[in-house]
């Protein structure tokens, strides 16, 4: 009968090494928690200011939004690439995944609420009126301007509010609040409706001296401006909530709003 030798304890050791080794670096590897995302796409538009804009001079997009994603990945340890987008196309791009963050002027709504989801308020604001220069007349509520034809930008809360509350005789929208202020200027519609301290720093920088903001107006759709992300990401919302709260408590958040003139 063939008898068999067992190799030795040094070479079965040796023999076994390698896979030893690999289990334990598996075993490691499956305990340690996941490496959080050290970069995101930040879709912002060219034409808010002075919350996202372009910059013709360093031909960047910059504005309050812009500091404040950039602070909020600073803070949370994530670098942002910040990419010009239209207004109208900026959730379209984060559920398709073209982008991951949007940092620009959209008031939270429950219609946009279940598609995606909002971190913690870093601003709030209403709607601004305006008209021509030359129109001294006092506006005060939507009614005043009942069987007018009056215009809004396409893609914000404005359009549908204008719509549902009736009585206009046309709601035109615009792509961008510049093309309604030329005509608010021009006299080819009575009134535009836009985000009040967009409207008002432009106004105020001069873009368009045929037109006036109004200061009687009140305001009937305040909201809250949030960093936008695609719905099931809680990890990502907790990175931007604590960030948002920690640039809150230090002060950061205030200075950015203040440097953009939007107090």
């Amino acid at each position: 009968m063939k008898s068999f030798n067992l190799p030795s304890s040094r070479l079965l050791h040796r023999l076994l090494s390698p896979l030893l080794g690999a289990a334990a670096l598996m075993s490691v590897l499956a305990a340690a928690p996941a490496m959080a995302q050290s970069s995101y796409n930040v879709g912002a538009t060219s034409t808010g200011v002075p919350f996202t804009f372009l910059d013709i001079k360093t031909n960047k997009l910059q504005g309050m939004m812009v500091d404040t994603v950039t602070a909020v990945g600073s803070k949370a340890g994530f670098s942002v690439n910040i990419q010009q987008t239209p207004f109208s196309a900026l959730i379209p791009s984060l559920t398709g995944n073209k982008i991951d963050i949007i940092a620009a002027a959209m008031l939270k709504t429950e219609a946009r609420a279940q598609i995606v989801d909002f971190s913690d308020p870093v601003y709030s604001y209403g709607e601004g009126l305006f008209v021509n220069a030359q129109d001294q007349k006092v506006y005060k509520t939507l009614d005043d301007l009942k069987g007018e034809i009056v215009g809004a930008q396409v893609g914000t809360v404005f359009v549908d509010a204008l719509n549902k509350k009736g009585g206009f005789k046309e709601v035109k929208t615009y792509d961008s609040v510049a093309d309604m202020m030329r005509d608010v200027g021009l006299g080819r519609i009575k009134a535009g409706f836009g985000d009040r301290p967009i409207v008002a720093y432009q106004l105020s920088q001069g873009a368009n001296p045929q037109v006036r903001l109004v200061k009687e107006y009140q305001s009937t759709l305040m909201g809250d401006v949030c960093l936008v992300i695609r719905k099931g990401d809680p990890k990502l919302m907790e990175r931007l909530n604590k960030a948002i709260a920690e640039l809150k408590a230090d002060g950061t958040l205030a200075r950015i709003v203040d440097q953009w003139k939007l107090n």
